[in-house]
């Protein structure tokens, strides 16, 4: 580069206007970073960036100095033995997050996307799950899989751990109740407090492992006796590290805006108090992100979709800000929640609560009359929510047609209506592009005296529920349209097609069973649709499905739009809750940025960032998943172990080489029958076929297959549950005949 170059690079870097705004003052975005190290085509210390900028004070020294930290911190730079910073991508590295597995290995998910990287237990002994780290691949394991090494740790993620104190001549350690950590930790004598053998404790990590050694930690609180009433859902916010008091700054920000919406709020927004817009939600609902209106007009149809404007209170930088970002999510357990907004606001200011001001951002829609959306606007709009309705509600009045409820909601009646008309043609339209619709089981628990659980229920979905699912669908779609127009950045929901080596996995199993797959190396959504209804009456239908729930990737968050695959969609964006999640709460900004003025390149997030905020609320979602499982998993097991010694009817649900598990109807209780349970034979795994198969007998367990089996093991510590086949009769009568017989000796030949 030439001298006049050099002195020139805010001309250069076409972000340089952003980070002024941004920070007052000048530095080297970090796109400009990435493609000056690119350029030049090798590595380049700090002092060489400097002196390739004539960067000279203290202020710019320090902040370039700090900037290639965090973009070393994030992943995206990687510094050499001589503090050479170069691109990740240019040094054949991959940058992630770890994910473990109970059974030592682990994975690398890539920030990019892609393949996971297999990390070996050897890899893992360095790291724990969650972590961030780059890693380099180093070849392809006996599976196929593209196998790493760890580089180096870019961000620790676990500072403290739950689980179970052990003293063991002398040594005391403790095994964390988050099987995805596999480590003990160890604890000096000297940090144990008051610890006991047998108790549930939080240990704080002192040092995190490496190569050499384990993590090691200290005692930091004691939570009690593991079969504790409540101790399940303390276990599972600690072993997950759920974030859950507030800091006081956050609570005082949430109490400053008052209890009513500011009239300086309200002035030039589209007021639509007298639209009847109401809320559809459970009966145990207490945050109320969206309201729906609905009416015809000629061939087309008028939809509105009101949704809180949660980031008209909740501005970047802010305490309430801060801590929404690191909760990403609210979670919800059986008997309680953890906001991710103060209930200030989550119940109150932002909830569309029932004849009281809201702000929302509104999104108003017409579709044709075969439910495509043909115009849509977003506006920031005033609103007056005209009723709090159920599900139930809505579904007996517009599906029952119960005269009592029509009576009583008789101005509602014929918007509500609408809806459910509306709903009929998205419900066609959804079918006809193929969104997949799996019938999967949903579980609510109810509870008795003393915390104990009664009994597992079933959840039922009726129209009302897929009503408001499918307006949902169509706002959100609406959003990842408009940000693709504004040419926003933003966060989109995406959900990637089958890989090779999953779908040539469907295929063989789908070949077993005389049954194709169409669209060749890329089938379509639609053609997973298409065999879906071929088998839905089929016996086997829940081992058909499951497999080919199994061979599709989850769905993640990503400023990279590649459509969502599930849903058969092109672009897809969350909107509809940014009261309970973070990212839609990132949507709206966008948005808003555009709806007042703004352009792209003003606005204060970087497709870089938004990888960042993706993989971080894709790993909060992963996370309040797997809390709600365990906490779900314990209840399960305590509710089961007064039954051992029941026999029940189950289905299986899985088949490994260790044996089955098994679903008991009428109960929604999963549990393992292991393979040297299943007697009188040796039992093969064929993984194709997901089933057992006994080599004299001939007898076959599959997915779908019913048994019936009797309650033998209930561990708590493990969330695990043994089942036992019950022989049939005759093969009762057989072994009994074959104990009753004297002992002749051993016959040779």
């Amino acid at each position: 580069m030439t001298n006049k170059k050099r002195g020139s690079w805010q001309q250069s870097d076409p972000f340089a206007a952003r980070e002024q705004e941004k920070y007052g003052k000048t530095v080297p975005s970090r796109e400009f970073i990435v493609q000056t190290l690119e350029e030049r085509g090798m590595p380049l210390t700090l002092d060489e960036l400097l002196a390739e900028w004539r960067l000279e004070g203290d202020w710019e020294v320090e902040a370039l100095s700090r900037r290639l930290r965090a973009m070393e911190r994030d992943g995206q730079l990687i510094r050499n033995r001589r503090e050479g910073y170069g691109p990740v991508t240019k040094m054949n590295l991959v940058p992630g997050r770890v994910i473990g597995h109970a059974e030592g290995h682990g994975f690398l998910i890539p920030d990019e996307g892609g393949d996971n990287l297999f990390l070996s237990p050897r890899q893992m002994r360095k790291l724990l799950h969650g972590d961030r780290a780059v890693a380099r691949v180093i070849g392809v394991d006996y599976r196929g899989r593209r196998e790493g090494a760890v580089v180096e740790v870019l961000e620790r993620n676990t500072q403290t751990v739950v689980g179970r104190f052990h003293e063991e001549r002398g040594a005391c350690f403790v095994i964390p109740d988050n099987k995805r950590i596999n480590q003990d930790i160890m604890v000096p004598p000297d940090s144990r407090g008051v610890a006991q053998a047998g108790q549930i404790v939080i240990v704080e990590l002192l040092e995190q492992p490496s190569a050499q050694s384990r993590p090691l930690g200290r005692v930091k609180e004691v939570l009690g006796e593991h079969m504790a009433p409540g101790m399940e859902i303390q276990i599972a916010i600690a072993s997950h590290g759920l974030p859950v008091e507030w800091p006081d700054a956050v609570l005082a920000e949430a109490r400053n805006f008052g209890d009513a919406v500011p009239g300086s709020a309200i002035q030039g927004r589209w007021d639509l108090r007298a639209t009847p817009l109401v809320t559809i939600d459970g009966v145990t609902a207490r945050d109320f992100d969206d309201a729906v209106y609905c009416e015809k007009r000629g061939a087309n149809w008028r939809l509105l979709v009101a949704i809180a404007d949660v980031s008209w209170y909740v501005r970047p930088g802010t305490a309430l800000d801060q801590e929404a970002r690191k909760r990403g999510n609210s979670v919800y357990f059986p008997d309680r929640a953890i906001p991710m907004l103060p209930e200030a606001l989550s119940n109150g200011l932002c909830s569309l609560n029932p004849q009281v001001d809201r702000l929302c951002l509104v999104c108003e829609m017409t579709l044709n009359a075969a439910g495509r959306i043909v115009r849509s606007r977003f506006a920031e709009a005033v609103m007056r929510s005209h009723a709090r309705l159920t599900y139930d509600t809505v579904a007996a009045i517009v599906v029952d047609r119960d005269p009592r409820l029509r009576a009583e909601y008789a101005e509602l009646v014929p918007h509500l209506d609408r809806l459910h008309e509306l709903y009929q043609v998205l419900r066609i339209g959804r079918e006809q592009r193929g969104a997949m619709d799996f019938d999967t089981q949903e579980t609510v628990i109810e509870y008795g005296a003393d915390r104990k659980i009664e009994r597992i229920l079933p959840t039922e979905r009726n129209d009302a529920h897929r009503l408001i699912e499918e307006c949902m669908i169509a706002a959100n779609v609406a959003a990842a349209r408009f940000l693709q127009r504004q040419k926003m950045p933003g966060l989109y929901r995406i959900h990637d097609g089958p890989s090779e080596d999953r779908l040539n996995k469907l295929r063989a199993f789908l070949g077993e069973l005389g049954l194709g797959l169409g669209g060749g190396d890329k089938p379509s959504p639609l053609d997973y649709t298409r065999l879906l209804d071929q088998v839905r009456d089929r016996p086997d239908v829940h081992l058909i499905q499951t497999v080919m729930l199994r061979s599709l990737a989850q769905a993640v968050y990503n400023p990279n739009n590649i459509g969502h695959f599930g849903l058969a969609l092109e672009a897809y964006a969350h909107f509809t809750s940014p009261i309970r999640r973070y990212p839609d709460l990132q949507v709206h900004r966008a948005i808003r940025h555009a709806l007042n003025g703004g352009k792209p390149v003003d606005f204060p997030y970087t497709h870089v960032d938004l990888l960042g905020l993706g993989e971080h609320c894709s790993m909060t979602e992963r996370r309040a998943d797997e809390a709600v499982r365990d906490a779900v998993e314990w209840l399960k097991c305590e509710f089961m172990l007064d039954k051992v010694g029941q026999t029940f009817e189950g289905i299986i649900t899985g088949v490994t080489g260790f044996g089955l598990f098994l679903e008991l109807r009428g109960v929604f209780v999963e549990g393992l029958v292991h393979v040297t349970s299943l007697r009188n034979d040796y039992y093969q795994f064929d993984p194709v076929g997901h089933r057992l198969h006994g080599e004299r007998s001939g007898q076959v367990y599959r997915l779908g297959d019913l048994l019936k089996v009797r309650v033998a093991r209930v561990d708590l510590d493990e969330r695990k549950i043994d089942f036992e086949p019950i022989e049939p009769e005759q093969d009762l009568r057989e072994s009994g005949a074959r104990r009753k017989r004297p002992h002749r000796g051993r016959r040779k030949g």
